[in-house]
């Protein structure tokens, strides 16, 4: 049988993460990357000639990386509300349920206007692909119409995606709500608009809000639709005091929050939970049990002071823990925003626990932003790590970088590199993001 043929090689530094591994800096290696997106060789740069005699790629196929330029695996944001770009950066004054109601609410709302979505979504995604997201998980908004212009753009763009219909039905404003029916109706439409395109980068999430917007009756619908057709669940749990007093009084003859999503058949293995705060070591235990990942999202907890998740506590329990932005909520669209403040937020629960208190280390964050966080979403099959076999979603970094936002020094070992693009680097350093071995954006050259 004929070996596949090549339609990229780079040839250079290489880091990513293993399963046995956080951090692994390999350098001197080549890549090959087949039409199709699939890694199809990663082998010692020495030995070029016999991979081309083998793969059958010319040397014009072959990029050579400088010194100061590595691959990395693509960033995997597990937790961001695309209609929420629109005011990023804006509205902290006000904790989590205020903030919802004065800021959220009514710009979600806009989107019932198709032509403001197209507008509003092209930018959030452009600009997520600009700072290296290759995979997203979306929350659109309550609108069919807006869904689709957000699915459409996805795949213009070439970004890989989960994208859910945001279902509510209750405590909400008259302006920004739908009925229990209207929203599995459309949550079902949508679900067959996505699998209709037969699109391997787009998949289709379940996404109740989060209980205090979904009555019993529509938690359990989502929950037989999540069932009918297979597919994960997106929500939030436990990220601020103030809502999980609101969700207990509301369902007092719940066990507690967590379990009450597992008695609506959202708690499965294909679901991960936003923020996870405030969970109990019972609700740990319950998360681990059903092998339910956590996205945390740590910029959005500190800006509108819902409080710190243990990552610790979780990956502990066997929980596995991916980054999230959460836009607006976080102020940044960029994952090297959430590698800073997951490292900050493990710091912060050391003040409190001491010495004997581990934080998490940028190495750990750089794996929860990339293979981490392609095992949240149940991708690591596919994406996460440079294996042959998987598909090549990666980023092609320039710490030397014209306009590069720090400065590199004769002495700087590639440890160094790394470590100064995660904590002070921005999409300036990012000089070409690939999704499937496509280039979808950067520079050509």
């Amino acid at each position: 049988m004929a070996s596949a043929k090549c339609d990229k090689v780079f040839c250079g530094t290489f880091v990513h993460s293993s399963n046995e591994n956080l951090m692994q800096i390999l350098m001197n290696k080549a890549i090959g990357v087949d039409s199709s997106g699939k890694i199809i060789f990663f082998d010692d740069e020495s030995r070029i000639v016999d991979l081309q005699e083998k793969f059958s790629f010319t040397t014009d196929q072959v990029t050579y990386l400088s010194g100061r330029e590595y691959i990395i695996p693509g960033f995997v944001d597990t937790h961001i509300h695309a209609p929420q770009y629109i005011f990023t950066g804006t509205g902290y004054d006000l904790p989590l349920l205020g903030w919802l109601e004065k800021y959220t609410f009514p710009s979600e709302a806009k989107f019932k206007d198709v032509d403001f979505a197209k507008m509003a979504y092209r930018k959030a995604v452009e600009r997520t692909l600009k700072n290296g997201t290759t995979t997203a998980s979306y929350f659109a908004t309550i609108h069919y119409d807006a869904c689709t212009v957000l699915c459409d753009l996805v795949e213009e763009l070439g970004q890989r995606a989960y994208i859910g219909k945001v279902c509510m039905d209750r405590n909400a404003p008259e302006f920004y709500v739908e009925s229990t029916r209207r929203s599995v109706e459309d949550t079902e439409r949508f679900i067959k608009y996505v699998l209709a395109k037969n699109d391997s980068l787009i998949t289709p999430v379940i996404t109740p809000r989060f209980v205090i917007t979904c009555s019993e009756e529509l938690m359990k619908g989502l929950g037989q639709l999540a069932q009918k057709y297979q597919l994960p669940i997106q929500s939030h749990l436990s990220e601020n005091l103030r809502e999980i007093r609101e969700v207990n009084a509301m369902h007092p003859d719940s066990l507690n929050y967590t379990n009450l999503y597992k008695e609506m058949g959202l708690l499965t293995e294909k679901t991960y939970m936003a923020h996870c705060c405030h969970v109990s070591l019972d609700e740990v235990k319950m998360l681990s049990e059903c092998k339910t990942s956590v996205a945390h999202c740590p910029m959005s907890n500190f800006d509108i002071r819902s409080g710190v998740a243990d990552v610790k506590l979780l990956t502990d329990h066997g929980i596995d823990v991916g980054l999230g932005t959460d836009i607006a909520g976080g102020h940044s669209p960029s994952m090297l925003s959430a590698i800073h403040m997951a490292i900050v937020a493990s710091n912060t629960i050391q003040f409190t626990r001491g010495d004997d208190y581990k934080p998490i280390s940028y190495k750990e964050a750089f794996y929860m932003a990339t293979l981490g966080g392609s095992k949240v979403l149940g991708l690591d099959n596919v994406i996460g790590n440079f294996i042959v076999g998987k598909q090549f979603d990666a980023l092609l970094i320039d710490t030397g970088a014209k306009d590069s936002p720090f400065d590199v020094f004769e002495d700087d070992s590639i440890e160094d590199l790394v470590q100064k693009f995660l904590y002070i680097g921005d999409d300036r350093n990012i000089k070409k993001v690939f999704v499937a071995g496509k280039l979808v954006s950067g520079t050509a050259k």
